[in-house]
């Protein structure tokens, strides 16, 4: 229910922006990749925080004490959505407002980040870690894609009021969490974040499988939020799309995460292994630059105007970009969900949240990396497409550091 929250209000907030506030290619690549940095900067400041919390305190506890929290942000954020539907104050209020509330968001996934993967090892038996946590991804993407096709399905002031009810039918479900206590000795949480955050990556990346593990995850997840970024303004200004388009493609892309997450699982038979991770990001790399000439051979419609859903399904090359799309995302799931899996299993049980903790911190710096990267790429006048090319070239160094985790590991 989270991550179905966070997309349906960032993908209603984003596209409606996209579509109906500004006018141009640049601004709109800005105001994606603003709310991307906005949503990831939690991640890299409290992350820290929430690994000592999670591995001190009742998982359970705390997941009830987020999913409370979750209301009030989703009352704020349809606030923000009612506004800018009705056009009162939409510069000076609402999207101040809307950023606020995606920033809280973000604080929300931060800390309820770390206890999704950390709780498995608890509850999971070893041999069913992997199985159990390619079932976290999938269900995750699942979600993921559910907000986002509903984001740009319904009216922006319906998705006001489905925000808020999302985030009451979170709170019940979290309330049925089974108690998952601290297996360590309650100690002092130090509330320095900064300090924190180094203490807990510094203890962390020494471990070799660790570093490499986490290295490589934060290199696809600086690939994964430049494409994110680059979805709403690319479907608009290069396939002269409508908004449903744009969650189509996101919809597209959480599918493939989800079908990598489950055939990976398949293909290794519960063995958590980066066997496949090298070809798996190679294979993506591919997908991308195929991704990105299809969509420099793409014509737009007679008339000027934007393709509907069905006129895009319609076009030529509509199978072959939604193909391309599939692949990348496919291959990406195939990637990352054994990695993350490492991070359980590598340490012991009572470390896991704050081994997690320290991925999120790492992750989220590449991610905002890769949002600084969009804005810079966009202000030089590079399009969206050729953006496409850059994002290609980042899976080399993450093949890289799976070859190396596999060689370390396997």
């Amino acid at each position: 229910m989270g991550a179905f929250n966070d997309n349906l209000f960032k993908n209603a907030m984003v596209l409606f922006v996209v579509y109906s506030v500004y006018n141009d290619e640049r601004s709109e690549t800005w105001f994606s990749a603003l709310a991307t940095g906005v949503f990831i900067l939690p991640f890299f400041l409290l992350s820290a925080l929430s690994g000592q919390l999670a591995d001190q305190r009742d998982k359970a506890k705390i997941i009830r004490y987020v999913k409370a929290a979750e209301i009030a942000i989703m009352l704020v954020g349809a606030v923000g959505l009612a506004l800018i539907w009705s056009g009162i104050a939409v510069h000076i209020v609402a999207i101040p407002l809307l950023l606020v509330a995606l920033f809280a968001m973000g604080v929300h996934s931060t800390f309820f980040g770390p206890i999704k993967y950390a709780i498995l090892p608890q509850h999971l038996r070893d041999d069913e870690v992997l199985g159990g946590t390619g079932l976290v991804e999938a269900g995750t993407y699942i979600a993921i894609l559910a907000g986002t096709i509903l984001a740009g399905i319904i009216p922006v002031e319906v998705a006001a009021i489905a925000i808020v009810v999302t985030a009451v039918v979170g709170y019940v479900a979290g309330r049925e969490v089974p108690p998952a206590p601290s297996l360590l000795e309650e100690q002092p949480i130090d509330f320095h974040v900064i300090r924190s955050a180094v203490t807990l990556v510094r203890g962390t990346m020494h471990i070799p499988r660790l570093f490499l593990a986490i290295m490589a995850i934060s290199f696809f997840w600086s690939v994964g939020s430049v494409l994110f970024i680059q979805f709403p303004p690319l479907v608009k200004n290069v396939l002269f799309a409508d908004k449903p388009v744009a969650s189509l493609f996101l919809a597209i892309f959480s599918i493939g995460i989800a079908i990598g997450s489950i055939a990976i699982n398949r293909l290794l038979k519960g063995q958590v292994s980066a066997r496949y991770a090298p070809a798996s990001v190679i294979g993506m790399g591919l997908c991308i630059v195929a991704f990105h000439i299809v969509c420099a051979m793409w014509e737009p419609g007679s008339g000027g105007e934007m393709l509907s859903l069905g006129g895009f399904l319609a076009h030529p090359l509509a199978l072959a970009l939604s193909a391309c799309l599939l692949g990348v995302a496919t291959f990406g799931g195939m990637f990352v969900v054994p990695l993350y899996a490492f991070l359980t299993t590598t340490v012991e049980k009572c470390e896991a949240a704050r081994t997690v903790a320290a991925n999120n911190i790492v992750n989220s710096g590449a991610m905002v990396t890769g949002s600084l990267i969009a804005i810079g790429l966009s202000i030089a006048g590079i399009s969206v497409v050729n953006q496409l090319l850059l994002v290609a070239l980042l899976c080399l160094p993450c093949a890289w550091l799976a070859w190396r985790l596999h060689k370390a590991c396997d």
